[in-house]
């Protein structure tokens, strides 16, 4: 428990000494980067700056790194993507990209609202697809604040009560549930 503690500790206070614009471009990058962590970036900027802030904070820069990466594979798609794709690459995506086409505005929703969706693969899915821009800007908006409070609520938690067994025994119960309903939305809508 000591090097939790420790890594807990030196992780706040490296996002801390950063200040807000460093908690900012660490949510931001993660929308580029699939392989970073939102989950801890948003835990580790409510540890660092409170609940409140540290939400709105991972909002603000989870839903405008969204959306620019939404709309650099919107102008490209046509020009450069399917350029490098091979064929047969493009096979593949292209019944995705055809039933994305479709989604209702309030499935779009749900599914970035899902904590376990790859944000990543939707903002790319939702360019390549030209969904319109004021519709995947709405679906944003609302998605990524439950996406992001729930992120924030469960890294709260964790750090706040990593010795109280209930605690993490809800945690991974939500984790869990979470994870089954994405896996069980994106079965569904054929959405990998």
């Amino acid at each position: 428990m000591n090097i939790i503690n420790y890594l807990v500790d030196y992780s706040t206070e490296f996002i801390s000494s950063g200040g807000p614009l460093f908690g900012f471009f660490i949510v931001f990058l993660e929308c580029f980067i699939p392989a970073l962590p939102l989950s801890v970036f948003v835990a580790l900027n409510v540890n660092a700056f409170g609940f409140f802030i540290g939400v709105t904070l991972s909002w603000i820069a989870t839903f405008i790194g969204s959306y620019l990466c939404y709309l650099l594979f919107y102008f490209l798609e046509e020009k450069y993507v399917r350029k490098l794709l091979r064929q047969k690459t493009i096979k593949k995506i292209q019944n995705s990209i055809d039933r994305f086409k479709k989604i209702k505005l309030f499935q779009l929703v749900f599914i970035i609202t899902l904590p376990f969706t790859p944000s990543f693969f939707i903002n790319i899915l939702s360019g390549l697809s030209r969904i319109p821009k004021e519709k995947y800007f709405i679906a944003l908006m609302i998605g990524k604040v439950f996406s992001v409070m729930f992120w924030g609520y469960v890294g709260k938690s964790i750090i706040g009560g990593y010795n109280d067994i209930r605690t993490i025994i809800y945690i991974l119960v939500s984790l869990l549930l979470a994870y089954i309903l994405s896996k069980t939305v994106g079965k569904k809508m054929n959405i990998e």
